[in-house]
């Protein structure tokens, strides 16, 4: 259970982020509502999350999902770039949060 927790943590990381550039440095009233909710529910997971993963390793895989999301997200919405050495690390921190998953 803890991580499916950790996991909806990481995609609310990705929520908050990108409520985060929506809200144009908070002077959309939306988008930074959605940023204090998303990164309210993200860490109060994470802390859910942490009773019984290490500290390290969840602060690991939290940030890896946020990464990633957060990436896709910009690249699909906001026309970020991707090179193919972007892509050559982005599946690194796949194979990072995937072994990290597996040595827990």
């Amino acid at each position: 259970m803890s991580w499916i927790l950790l996991i909806l943590a990481g995609l609310f990381e990705i929520g908050f982020t990108t409520c985060l550039k929506l809200s144009d440095t908070f002077s959309k009233p939306w988008p930074s509502l959605g940023f204090i909710v998303c990164a309210g529910i993200s860490f109060w997971l994470l802390m859910q999350a942490t009773r019984d993963i290490p500290l390290g390793t969840a602060y690991a895989v939290w940030t890896g999902i946020g990464v990633l999301g957060t990436v896709i997200i910009g690249i699909v919405m906001f026309n970020d770039p991707l090179s193919p050495l972007r892509l050559v690390f982005l599946v690194l921190l796949i194979a990072a949060v995937i072994g990290l998953k597996a040595v827990s």
